[in-house]
């Protein structure tokens, strides 16, 4: 994926576990954030519950890299566990931004873990720093802990307290909170970002995807429904479901074209059959005369197998991926961004030399890094390279988690698809069809988010609009505080 853009992130990703006996609870949390590291490679966080006691460790890094044997084992055995990795859609970078996010209160304590981006975030700090609360992050999460903990010292449970914090909450928000003796697991009433039941004997999983299920050994129960509540405790999974409603979902279309790993399954629907008959349906869209299809790992690839299966020109494999390093786009600067490229992918020249090539690729945002990938090709000796796009032209900013939240960027918004394409040095561009997002996930019929290239939000944003003003105000302070620090 192109995501050269500064700033432009994808979604965390949320774990929690269940189990009625203390054991090594902290290994298997690490397992699932490792399934799920993909989905967030600023910083993690593990929180783990004995009989009430709770022990978090959270920083800076990778999964591997925060937590190695002796930390995993001073987090100890408990029954209860949740954790978190991190892209920083909302707030900077920090350890004190890393989740899950541990308060304690005078009716005890919580962990919270946050997948989204809350539109009203800005207002609901406002108010709660008006009522006294003093915020230590950048982070919505934080936000969301004062207002659970505001609603659980009126309610009489913690679920009760999460019922009322739907209707303070606006956006987009996968939870898994931990209390002393309850997991709970709360999605959105629009479901903008999905969350996954499983189960592993009598224990309960939740993760944001279902592959951190399969890291672990549990098995695929169901989906977490828009706006319902799951509370796992002794008396096995109850579920709450008050703010479900009839309104049209909203699942992040992106799930499909990029953020989840294509071995996952969101909402019933096949990630890699979604990405798949993405690339069938740019083969009848956009059909040229080539001799190869390859695609861009790792999005690109379920792709490019069903545009060569609908196209009859054969698949080949046209880059390997250097494992080990992260996304070319958490680094800060556009120069060592397009350094990493050339470290990260190297061409298959085999595949490519003196061939007619179909490169097959989930995104377009900016154009840079694209443009480096078709000069890797053109120099392994590629004859012609035509570039097909399973999503369409990015028009407008996400306010949800995506965090595309300036139309300045987005390269479709300042030049036509020829221009684009002779800007990256193409033979020809084609993207995705608007009208066949509905039509990726062939199983999948709750309804999808495709704002960010329609328009159309499904929600008001004129709060969201105000709190990257907010924002942007907060990370100029905490830069001159750094800053002024280190003088």
């Amino acid at each position: 994926m192109d995501n050269s853009i500064c700033g432009l992130h994808e979604e965390c990703g949320v774990f929690g576990i269940y189990s009625k006996r203390n054991h090594d609870i902290a290994a298997d949390v690490y397992y699932g954030l490792y399934a799920l590291q993909h989905r967030g490679q600023e910083s993690c966080g593990i929180v783990v519950n004995d009989g009430g006691v709770m022990r978090g460790h959270k920083d800076i890094g990778l999964v591997n890299e925060v937590f190695d044997a002796p930390q995993l084992q001073a987090l100890g055995e408990g029954s209860i566990a949740v954790g978190h990795v991190r892209y920083a859609t909302a707030g900077t970078n920090t350890r004190a931004n890393a989740q899950p996010l541990f308060v304690n209160h005078v009716k005890g304590a919580l962990a919270v873990a946050h997948n989204g981006n809350l539109t009203n975030a800005a207002l609901l700090r406002e108010q709660l720093e008006l009522g006294g609360s003093i915020f230590h992050t950048t982070s919505d999460t934080e936000v969301i802990a004062y207002v659970l903990t505001q609603e659980r010292l009126q309610a009489e449970s913690i679920e009760q307290a999460c019922a009322a914090a739907i209707h303070r909450l606006h956006g987009a928000y996968s939870l898994v909170i931990m209390s002393p003796k309850k997991l709970i697991g709360v999605r959105d009433p629009l479901g903008f970002r999905p969350l996954i039941i499983g189960m592993r004997g009598d224990e309960y999983v939740l993760a944001s995807e279902s592959c951190a299920l399969d890291a672990v050994g549990a098995g695929y129960l169901r989906d977490v429904k828009p706006g319902e509540i799951v509370v796992i405790d002794e008396q096995g999974l109850r579920s709450i479901c008050d703010c479900c409603s009839d309104t049209p979902k909203a699942l992040c279309v992106f799930e499909y074209i990029y953020f989840a790993r294509p071995d996952s399954v969101l909402d019933g629907a096949s990630v890699h059959i979604a990405r798949q008959r993405a690339g069938s349906l740019l083969a009848l869209q956009h059909p040229v005369n080539a001799d190869v299809v390859i695609g861009v790992p790792d999005s690109g690839i379920s792709a490019a197998t069903g545009y060569a299966a609908q196209s009859g020109i054969p698949y080949g494999i046209g880059f390997i991926k250097n494992k080990y390093i992260g996304r070319t786009f958490i680094h800060p600067g556009q120069t060592q961004r397009e350094d990493l490229v050339r470290i990260k992918l190297n061409v298959v020249a085999s595949t490519v030399r003196d061939k007619r090539v179909i490169l097959i690729d989930d995104s377009i945002v900016r154009g840079t890094t694209g443009a480096r990938i078709v000069r890797l090709l053109r120099e392994a000796g590629a004859k012609e390279v035509h570039m097909r796009v399973t999503a369409p032209p990015f028009l407008y900013p996400c306010y949800f988690g995506t965090d595309i939240s300036a139309r300045d960027y987005l390269i479709a918004n300042h030049r036509s698809v020829e221009e684009t394409a002779q800007l990256m040095n193409l033979d020809s561009l084609g993207y995705l069809d608007v009208s066949s997002l509905e039509m990726i996930p062939e199983s999948y019929h709750g309804g999808l988010c495709s704002a960010c290239f329609t328009g159309k939000y499904p929600i008001d944003i004129t709060e969201a609009v105000n709190k990257i003003r907010v924002e942007q105000r907060l990370s100029k302070k905490i830069k001159a505080e750094d800053e002024h620090g280190q003088s």
